[in-house]
């Protein structure tokens, strides 16, 4: 079913053309950690940027967090996120809203590297008012996904995306997240795959942090 999807000689061509190229397992630059995720391992990755995924990947945290994320979280992700950026560790991220994009930021300023997945083709900017973050994210790292170029994102991809985030970094930073936050779902992934597994608290009244708390709990 997955091979319908892939797109005509001229679509991927104009994909080519553009700066995207395609990683395959066993290239020099696909992550070997995304093998252990076994047979749920993606068949390629699409990658848009200028950074070497595999040796990105070698050092880096995942962060994840709430879309409608407090101001606390926003700069909670970012302050962490340009902290291990400095230390020349690469931050992985969603690219979503909220603590994604605070995490994207945050390692930018620190003028370090980071990896953007998308539940969408690299072509499409996701979400549209990202398109300058993401741009700036493939100066230096790379915007990657398992879905070719043309696709566009749906609730699935999410879900399914998130296996993708935990599978790259040697660990997962959890900011700001609800009991029913997606984030939640990226964090179940790391600790099944043995990755550790962290989160940020919050004050004990914020629904925001309900699922970060469940996680320390």
């Amino acid at each position: 079913d997955r091979l319908r999807e892939v797109p005509g000689p001229e679509h991927i061509a104009q994909a080519f053309g553009s700066g995207t190229r395609l990683i395959c397992p066993g290239d020099s630059e696909w992550p070997e950690r995304l093998d252990d995720l076994g047979s749920a391992r993606p068949y390629a990755l699409w990658a848009r940027g200028y950074g070497d995924l595999r040796l990105s990947c070698l050092r880096s945290v995942a962060v994840a967090g709430s879309r409608a994320a407090a101001a606390y979280g926003s700069y909670v992700a970012s302050d962490m996120a340009a902290s291990v950026a400095a230390r020349g560790w690469t931050v992985v991220s969603g690219a979503a809203y909220g603590v994604d994009a605070a995490a994207h930021r945050g390692a930018l300023a620190a003028d370090g590297v980071t990896v953007a997945v998308l539940a969408c083709g690299v072509d499409r900017p996701y979400p549209a008012g990202h398109a300058g973050l993401l741009d700036a994210i493939a100066a230096s790292g790379a915007v990657i996904s398992e879905w070719p170029p043309g696709r566009n994102a749906t609730r699935l991809r999410f879900l399914v995306r998130n296996r993708v985030i935990a599978a790259l970094a040697t660990g997962i930073l959890v900011v700001e997240a609800g009991e029913r936050s997606g984030a939640l779902n990226a964090a179940r992934h790391a600790r099944g795959l043995g990755r550790t597994l962290m989160a940020v608290p919050g004050p004990v009244t914020s629904q925001q942090s309900a699922g970060c708390h469940t996680i320390i709990r």
